[in-house]
């Protein structure tokens, strides 16, 4: 992988993300599981991922970053490290370029001096809101309402399972601006956290602790300004946005499964079973090489995908619904056979592949769910088919 998909740049940035995940992050990750102090512990990963200059790489150079472009072959490489070490600190680094990416792809330059530095510094923290109480996989079924009033907007409508919800200092706020043929036409607005018409409705508790929760806005008036890209583009905003951060999302898969792998490789050359280590069990071989060989073509494809990415390929859906598919699918089974191969430990709250075991499932589901992608992954595969000249009969 290193020779076909990364730079010399590459492999010294990951060197550095998991020198600073083993270092910084996981003597913090033990409190992840106190509810109470998610929010603050949340905060804290920010600032220390900041001052590791990691944010940076989630918005252009000419706005604080580290690149010209935002760089996906970086972010998996960093996803990768965190989430091996702590789940909230890979979801806060996440939510950094994935709630700025709107703005760093579509947004004009004032909109991109407003925010983006500030996100860079980690002074300000990030939000996407796209998912509705009714409208999940599919976004044209999506019923916030965007109304223009007054020279701006008036945004009414209720947003769930966003995460930062309640923690962000601003959100990219996904309405329905029009209507075409019966079908919604959205737009996508910066809507900061202080503006009065917005609010924190529920926070929702979730098996692996992370703030995300329930938005409702009201009467929530922004100006023209706000608004990112054109009216009616909010699709085509949404969409290419998670194009180009659902291999993320793979790599952070990537890095739960390999630390799934190394406790399980720990656990069976320690545990004694039948006269020996569990190890020298046919069965127990049988399964880690499950494990590694899922684990490496999962790598693969991540890596794939954000380097055509990188490489200015105009449409990564394919890939990247491939990418995001198969890691997280493979990951959940890797966590599983460790949970497996620790026996009872396995699912006691404090054994490690039991955080993983919590902390994978949803993986499977945000940025569109696996079955979603497989739908994606058709389409595009017809899609090319019948672009392509016909093939002459025998």
């Amino acid at each position: 992988m290193e020779n076909a998909f990364l730079t010399p740049d590459h492999l010294r940035l990951a060197a550095e993300a998991w020198s600073f995940a083993r270092d910084s992050v996981a003597p913090m990750a033990a409190e992840e599981d106190e509810e109470a102090e998610v929010d603050d512990l949340a905060r804290r990963f920010v600032s220390r991922l900041a001052d590791a200059g990691l944010l940076r790489r989630c918005v252009p150079a000419a706005w604080g970053g580290a690149s010209e472009l935002v760089d996906v072959r970086t972010l998996c490489l960093v996803r990768e490290a965190l989430a091996y070490a702590s789940g909230l600190c890979d979801a806060m680094f996440a939510m950094q370029g994935l709630g700025a990416g709107p703005i760093s792809f579509f947004g004009d330059a004032a909109q991109r001096q407003a925010w983006l530095p500030k996100v860079a510094t980690g002074k300000a923290i990030a939000a996407f809101a796209l998912t509705e109480p009714g409208a999940g996989s599919d976004p044209s079924a999506i019923q916030t309402e965007a109304r223009r009033e007054n020279g701006g907007y008036t945004i009414n409508g209720v947003k769930r399972f966003i995460s930062n919800a309640g923690l962000a200092d601003f959100y990219v706020i996904f309405a329905k601006s029009s209507e075409v043929e019966g079908k919604a036409r959205l737009s996508a607005f910066i809507v900061p956290a202080d503006n009065p018409g917005i609010r924190l409705r529920e926070r929702l508790e979730l098996v692996a602790p992370h703030p995300i929760g329930e938005i409702g806005l009201e009467g929530c008036r922004v100006p023209a300004s706000a608004l990112i890209g054109a009216e009616g583009q909010g699709m085509r905003i949404a969409l290419s946005t998670l194009d180009a951060f659902r291999p993320t999302v793979g790599a952070a898969a990537l890095g739960l499964a390999r630390r799934a792998l190394d406790e399980t490789l720990d656990r069976v050359a320690t545990r004694r079973q039948f006269g020996g280590p569990l190890s020298n069990q046919e069965g127990v071989q049988f399964m880690l090489a499950d494990m590694a060989t899922e684990l490496d073509a999962a790598r693969l494809l991540v890596y794939r995908a954000a380097w055509r990415r990188d490489g200015g390929q105009a449409r990564t859906t394919l890939e990247s619904a491939m990418a995001k598919l198969y890691a997280t699918e493979a990951a959940q089974r890797i966590v599983d056979r460790a949970v497996q191969l620790h026996g009872g430990d396995g699912v006691v709250r404090g054994f490690e592949v039991e955080r993983l075991y919590r902390e994978v499932r949803a993986l499977r589901i945000y940025e569109g769910a696996s079955e979603i992608q497989k739908v994606v992954i058709a389409r595009e595969l017809l899609q090319g088919h019948h672009q392509q000249p016909a093939r002459p009969r025998e």
